[in-house]
């Protein structure tokens, strides 16, 4: 191996840099923590390399056709979920950089925060969710999901080994939640993550607030990014017309997605407060905006996410969640031998994890992993009536 030295040393210096650019209450680099000590010195800061990481997963490749609002749309100007985190990316990392937070963090988290939607978005979710409880699981939570993905499964179950900061980021996202301002709940050890990730499994009600400020950053990014730009897949497809937005929002925020974009930002940055410590600050909006946000929320609720047209497919969708899903376990359990041989139901995981890996779980995960042509595809062969892009 050639001589990392002269790298090192300049992971110091960069180590440095960032000490004397970033916040004092921001998050810096050497404070990331890993739940395993890695043999390889890294000469790389640890929130580059865990967005590197997230990027370079199989979980990441599936954003590529995973439903963000709307599914089977012959339309390829329509926001998929690989744009989406793409959007929330930048977004956080503009945020971050006129705040002076760490960016690398934001967009580590940024990256991996949806990794776990299963197909179909927050329907699917809501399908393999019910089948989950009826089968002794706990209610499916994407967030939950794409820390298991990143933290066990990938990597035939040795994931990631990404930072707790991440971990945390993409845990706590929320991004459905409405919130004015938010406050970190600093955290240290991996045990503190564990609980928090169990009771959060359990009570799904729960609330969870990120550790860091560039975890709240990613959390109101979130809803930056996908609020107007839903308005226009939505307006595209015809649900709504423009003028339709209420005249609030419309004279507040603007009637386009790149004005709604730009009021939010500059409101957010301009009324965040950086304090002495990470506990006294807070990322948020102004209270005209933050009431605002949550009209528009409303609006968007109402004519696009509830609309009918919206939900006309998911019948079928749910009826094909439930039969893969008791197929699957058939195929587990050897009660059917038919159509089982060309999947791999999360048994290509090594042997340490597979003593604790109910058969239940792995349908949860193979089915939550699918892109969703793959689940279509799957669907049919097993003679479902799956519904056709349109």
């Amino acid at each position: 191996m050639k001589n990392t030295k002269p790298l090192l040393n300049e992971l110091a210096r960069l180590d440095r840099e960032e000490a004397q650019r970033l916040a004092s209450v921001a998050t810096k680099s050497p404070e990331g923590r890993r739940r395993f000590p890695e043999e390889t010195a890294a000469y790389r800061q640890h929130f580059a390399l865990d967005a590197d990481r997230i990027l370079y997963s199989r979980a990441y490749s599936r954003y590529i056709d995973k439903t963000q609002v709307f599914s089977l749309v012959a339309n390829d100007h329509i926001t998929h979920r690989v744009l989406h985190v793409q959007l929330v990316a930048r977004i956080a990392r503009t945020i971050g950089r006129f705040l002076r937070l760490n960016e690398d963090l934001i967009e580590a988290i940024s990256l991996g925060h949806d990794v776990g939607h299963p197909p179909f978005g927050h329907d699917g979710e809501k399908f393999l969710s019910d089948l989950c409880l009826e089968h002794g699981l706990p209610p499916f939570q994407h967030n939950i999901q794409s820390v298991r993905l990143l933290d066990r499964l990938e990597r035939k179950g040795r994931g990631w080994n990404l930072t707790l900061q991440v971990l945390n980021g993409i845990l706590c996202h929320d991004g459905e939640v409405h919130s004015r301002n938010l406050h970190p709940e600093p955290m240290a050890t991996f045990a503190e993550f564990d609980q928090k990730l169990e009771d959060k499994s359990q009570y799904p009600e729960r609330a969870t607030m990120p550790a860091t400020l560039e975890g709240c950053v990613v959390r109101l990014a979130d809803t930056i990014a996908y609020i107007g730009r839903d308005m226009e897949d939505a307006i595209i497809l015809g649900l709504i017309r423009r003028e339709d937005l209420p005249e609030k929002c419309r004279t507040i925020l603007g009637n386009t997605n790149g004005t709604i974009v730009y009021t939010l930002v500059t409101d957010l940055i301009t009324h965040s407060h950086l304090g002495d410590t990470a506990e006294s600050s807070s990322i948020g909006f102004s209270e005209e905006v933050a009431a605002t946000l949550q009209e528009l929320k409303a609006f968007n609720y109402e004519r696009i996410y509830l609309a009918p047209s919206t939900k006309q497919q998911n019948p079928l969708v749910h009826d094909c969640y439930r039969r893969l899903f008791d197929h699957y376990l058939a195929c587990l359990d050897g009660s059917t031998g038919n159509l089982c041989g060309d999947v791999d139901l999360m048994t290509d995981i090594s042997p340490h994890y597979l003593q604790h890996y109910s058969s239940e779980e792995k349908v949860r995960d193979f089915i939550a992993g699918m892109t969703d042509d793959f689940f279509l595809k799957e669907a049919r062969l097993i003679g479902c009536r799956v519904p056709e892009k349109k």
